[in-house]
């Protein structure tokens, strides 16, 4: 492997297949990094909220059982937590797109900022 396939790692997953994973209720964790005024404005039903800078400190109240899939506005910062994460241990992927890309593909009526 070399290092441009680290650089991919953990992968993206887009959002319709987080859609799809919703729909047919597997267990995963949808990990929601925003800061509460972005979760004012929209969220998706039954995440789990832990805004980016205090991942680190309640990193050990998630469950490494099951694969966790963050999401951001765009998709920047949750690749650097869910990168963060897999690095220690857990089964994360960064949401393709964020919650902005949710909002103009899976439910258009969500507000958009």
């Amino acid at each position: 492997m070399n290092s441009g396939d680290d650089y991919r790692m953990p992968m993206e997953i887009s959002v319709g297949e987080v859609a799809r994973k919703i729909k047919e209720k597997e267990k995963f964790i949808l990990l929601d990094i925003r800061e509460d005024w972005e979760r004012e404005i929209c969220k998706i039903q039954g995440d789990l909220h832990i805004k980016m800078n205090e991942i680190l400190a309640k990193m050990d109240e998630i469950s490494r059982d099951k694969e966790i899939i963050v999401y951001c506005h765009s998709g920047n910062r949750s690749m650097h937590v869910a990168r963060y994460m897999a690095a220690h241990g857990f089964d994360a992927k960064s949401m393709e797109g964020g919650i902005d890309e949710w909002a103009h593909v899976i439910d258009k009526s969500m507000r958009t900022y």
